[in-house]
């Protein structure tokens, strides 16, 4: 079974995908952590990647699917339940490109999930964001703040905003991503597997406790 999560930026797909991959012994296919490994070992696309990923561009889908065909090859070796796909598709043409790659081993995307949230919520989850430039550990100015403020809990060190996290940069980041996100909802829709879950004022525990129910439907 594979699935497509799908959700604006800071709606919890790699929380959520985390979650069901544990669960149902699924594969977690998330792309930025791809390009992090393609790029750390210096592969060829991994190079060719990180041209792009420096300059803050957005690495070009001849990159992109070239890398996650090679990961379902090998994922498909390993056995797994399934794929979960985060951070991939995220246009139409990545989409059809996914949809492509997996009829090449009789597969295709039995489930989509999208994780709806309103866009002032998800402005407030990501500008409220704060990361400890040592330990890397992830706090939130609202939701799950630091006991002593710029402080980090764990390691002692300093705690900052990534410049993307920035509110007039998180609004401009939705705003590219709603009308791509918009063309997904009906590509999926039509293929009559697409399941909402509303993530509007609920925190991430709740939430998993509705996608694990939506996937045990679907595979029933």
């Amino acid at each position: 079974m594979n699935i497509v999560l799908l959700g604006l930026p800071g709606a919890g797909k790699g929380t959520q995908a985390k979650h069901l991959s544990n669960i149902f012994d699924f594969y977690h296919l998330s792309t930025g952590e791809i390009f992090r490994r393609a790029i750390k070992n210096e592969t060829e696309l991994g190079k060719r990647a990180k041209k792009y990923t420096e300059s803050g561009d957005l690495v070009p889908d001849e990159i992109t699917i070239e890398l996650i065909k090679k990961e379902i090859e090998k994922v498909n070796k390993r056995g797994d339940e399934g794929i979960i796909f985060d951070g991939f598709p995220r246009t139409e043409n990545q989409a059809e490109a996914l949809s492509d790659l997996l009829a090449d081993f009789d597969q295709e995307i039995d489930l989509c999930i999208y994780i709806k949230v309103a866009v002032d919520e998800l402005i407030i989850r990501l500008s409220g964001r704060r990361i400890c430039e040592d330990c890397k550990a992830i706090y939130h100015i609202k939701f799950n703040p630091p006991a002593e403020e710029g402080i980090c809990d764990q390691c002692g060190g300093n705690l900052y905003q990534r410049t993307d996290d920035s509110e007039e940069v998180v609004k401009n980041r939705i705003e590219r991503n709603k009308q791509e996100m918009e063309k997904l909802l009906a590509y999926y829709e039509e293929k009559g597997v697409l399941e909402q879950v509303v993530g509007t004022g609920k925190m991430p525990e709740d939430v998993k406790e509705e996608t694990p129910l939506v996937v045990k439907e679907y595979r029933e």
